[in-house]
């Protein structure tokens, strides 16, 4: 398959920039479970989410916590640099992030973010370098000076909302520089309806990386090299799905980050418990192991995440999808509206 396969136009001013004033204000897009391109789609609101589900369903939640990971500072000489802090090496203290400045930023330079608050420059490696932060708490320091890492395409400065916004009320678990963004849809009320509904929650931890918004650089998928992401399992949840999985019972991924969690951990079959790393790619002639439905944000064009969608649900049916929320002014992207997505049968 190519990645033109899975181009669409989008207009402008259907790019969420801003959050809504309620995060289950949402509008939600139903798919058809025949997956038809002419079926008809559900237009309903993240609000309604409790009339979906199944009594027995296991909705699984990314409760990585993102970080304020976007630094601004200066060199001695004046000059101005930005750093994205990707994650800790052995140490709180050392990072790899990518590093952006007029001239490349070699070993050894000073940057300074502000008073107390610096880093020395170890290592580059074309974009990425590896720094060390220089504080008493380097904790405090990111949280204190670090601003969220906005998608690129919101293209606005971050505002102080943004730090409890651009963040799932379950999170728990430091390390994301992207947000799981399905999740920013729930909140506590709406997931108590779930549950009294007959859903029950499980929890694993992906942090996501910047690659997730990396254009792809190759014409054919099966030249693209995925980006890696670490992740968790806990035992409960390997625990509830496995038993869930042979009763007979759906699997729910709140967001593509649950679901390439799920589908990572079980490529031996069962769910299997503990911390690893994944590079996993997903596009349409993939077979799941795990996840019967997924709920989603609308992804970019050409994206490793359309390309996910696709594969659960039909590339056809998807794009005949997203024409539909197109005509019928949907809110796109990380702060935009939402979809359900059955698993096609022969997925």
């Amino acid at each position: 398959m190519r990645v033109s396969d899975f181009d669409f136009d989008l207009p402008e001013q259907l790019i969420a920039k801003q959050p809504l004033e309620k995060r289950d204000a949402s509008r939600l897009l139903c798919m058809p479970d025949d997956h038809r391109p002419n079926s008809s789609f559900v237009d309903t609101q993240i609000a309604d989410l409790a009339r979906l589900v199944q009594p027995g369903d296991i909705w699984v939640l990314n409760d990585t916590k993102v970080i304020p990971a976007r630094l601004t500072g200066t060199k001695s000489s004046g000059g101005k640099v930005e750093v994205l802090l990707l994650e800790p090496t052995d140490t709180a203290h050392t990072w790899i992030a990518w590093g952006k400045s007029n001239k490349p930023l070699k070993p050894d330079t000073i940057i300074t973010f502000a008073d107390g608050f610096r880093a020395k420059v170890l290592k580059r490696d074309g974009k990425k370098i590896e720094v060390l932060l220089l504080a008493d708490d380097v904790g405090n320091a990111i949280e204190t000076y670090g601003h969220m890492p906005l998608p690129p395409y919101i293209n606005r400065p971050d505002t102080e909302a943004d730090k409890a916004r651009y963040q799932t009320v379950f999170a728990r678990h430091s390390g994301a520089v992207a947000a799981p963004t399905a999740g920013l849809h729930l909140t506590d009320e709406l997931m108590k309806a779930m549950q009294e509904a007959g859903a029950e929650f499980a929890h694993v931890t992906l942090h996501v990386g910047p690659g997730t918004f990396q254009p792809i650089q190759v014409e054919q998928l099966d030249e693209h090299i995925m980006h890696e992401e670490a992740y968790i399992v806990p035992v409960e949840t390997a625990e509830l799905i496995n038993r869930a999985k042979a009763d007979g019972r759906r699997i729910v991924a709140v967001g593509t980050t649950s679901l390439r969690t799920l589908e990572a951990a079980s490529q031996n079959g069962d769910l299997q418990a503990g911390a690893g790393r994944t590079s996993i790619f997903i596009y349409p002639g993939y077979h799941f192991q795990m996840v019967d439905a997924l709920l989603t944000n609308f992804h970019l064009p050409k994206s490793t995440l359309i390309m996910l969608v696709a594969a659960l649900a039909g590339q056809e049916a998807v794009l005949a999808a997203y024409e539909h929320a197109k005509t019928e002014n949907y809110r796109f992207y990380s702060y935009g509206d939402a979809m359900f997505v059955p698993r096609l049968s022969s997925s």
